[in-house]
């Protein structure tokens, strides 16, 4: 087996395929194997494959498992709702966890030398053909490698989507500011590292939470860039990203200094596909599925990939004990295109409620303050278990609509905030 990419979800279908007995080579492109960023959050339908895998605790050890899940409103401050993270894990059986996304890929990384995955870096792999009973791919070099199977985990700007669907990345216009704090700073010190939290404004919203057993404080920021809007080439730049949260409270403000200045990541996806596989040839990951970021799914979803397809080579063997690759690919295609569309199209829908203004962020508010700590009718759906075929995958939510809110509400609301 072949895995072309080796960031996270590369590296998490490597392990879970080794763990088949399968011999995985994995191709990088870079020639080292690392991870830029800073914080990812990790909800239960991924720690319970962690836990599968064992490699939960390092990750626990690594990270943070905080309390609570806080929204708030990015202009007043004030609170919208909360999950309880503690009655949460014991909802779903696993933690919600919080940890440096460079800690979780040297974790994937490590699992993977112990494994036996040959990881070979300085590998841009520029095309992918099917073979007779297998694929082949052809890199930068001119060299090639072949397979039974190649699994292409190659990103956002994926090579081998090409061969299923002739598409670009969708820009969001939206901008990402990352920055991680130091514990000694007064920064630090004056928020609860057992929360994490974020501020929803409009066209803009403010992430905290801490990392690595609280050494650190992670922020983020993102915004809409009226450049991207305008069609410019030179958007995101700092000056919109002060621009951008002007409006918005002390708290808010006063962590902007905080982000790293120098470099910003522009906000893609891409429409949903339903179609994964060409011959032996699969997608895994952003190849498939990019998202946007708001319900932190991203790399959860690759993590996923890696271990659906996994448990289908398990259950799809010939009698000679090899898999029935056919069978694998048709299983892990079922399952997993629906469920991620799912959570594309949910990312978007999110994103706009987050940046409302106006009457429109008004009812938002009234909607989310009347919402029960503990009603989890809006997660279930994503946080239980992976699904393996699609008759266990769950229902989705109820939206409400934002009308829901009638004015009588918003202004007792009002009311009792100034009471």
């Amino acid at each position: 087996m072949i895995v072309v990419g080796g960031g996270i979800g590369g590296l998490g279908a490597a392990y879970s395929l080794t763990r088949q007995g399968l011999g995985v080579r994995l191709l990088e492109r870079a020639p080292a194997f690392g991870e830029v960023g800073a914080g990812i959050q990790l909800a239960p339908n991924c720690t319970r494959i962690l836990d599968d895998y064992g490699l939960l605790d390092e990750a626990k050890s690594l990270g943070v498992v905080p309390d609570s899940m806080v929204m708030r409103d990015a202009v007043d401050g004030s609170e919208l709702t909360r999950l309880d993270l503690r009655d949460l894990e014991k909802r779903y059986g696993y933690p919600y966890l919080v940890i440096h996304r460079s800690d979780l890929h040297g974790l994937l990384l490590r699992a993977c030398e112990r494994a036996g995955v040959e990881l070979v870096t300085d590998a841009t792999v520029t095309s992918y053909e099917n073979t007779d009973g297998g694929a082949r791919v052809t890199v930068a070099s001119g060299g090639t490698h072949e397979a039974d199977v190649v699994l292409a985990a190659d990103g956002l700007h994926s090579v081998a989507r090409g061969l299923l669907v002739d598409d670009q990345p969708v820009s969001s216009a939206y901008v990402a500011y990352r920055g991680t704090v130091p514990a000694e700073l007064e920064r630090v010190r004056s928020v609860d590292l057992g929360e994490v939290v974020v501020h929803i404004g409009p066209s803009c919203h403010f992430v905290h939470y801490g990392l690595r057993g609280g050494e650190l404080l992670n922020q983020v920021a993102v915004f809409e860039s009226p450049k991207a809007l305008a069609g410019r080439e030179d958007w995101g730049t700092p000056d919109e990203l002060d621009a951008a949260f002007a409006g918005t409270c002390d708290f808010v403000r006063e962590g902007l200094p905080f982000m790293w200045r120098d470099k910003w990541w522009r906000m893609f996806d891409r429409d949903p596909v339903m179609n994964w596989v060409h011959g032996r040839i699969a997608l895994l990951g952003d190849s498939a599925h990019p998202p946007l970021q708001y319900i932190a799914q991203g790399a959860i979803m690759a993590i996923e990939d890696g271990w659906v397809l996994g448990e289908h080579v398990a259950r799809h063997r010939a009698e000679d004990g090899r898999p029935d690759w056919d069978a694998a690919l048709a299983a892990y295609e079922a399952v997993r295109p629906e469920h991620c569309r799912r959570v594309v199209t949910t990312s978007r829908a999110w994103g706009e409620l987050w940046h409302l203004d106006g009457v429109a962020r008004e009812q938002r508010n009234v909607l989310l303050r009347a919402r029960d700590t503990y009603d989890y009718s809006f997660v279930d759906w994503l946080y239980g278990p992976t699904a393996l075929t699609p008759d266990e995958e769950p229902p989705m939510f109820t939206p409400i609509p934002l009308s829901a809110a009638d004015t009588g509400d918003r202004l007792a609301a009002v009311a009792d905030g100034a009471a």
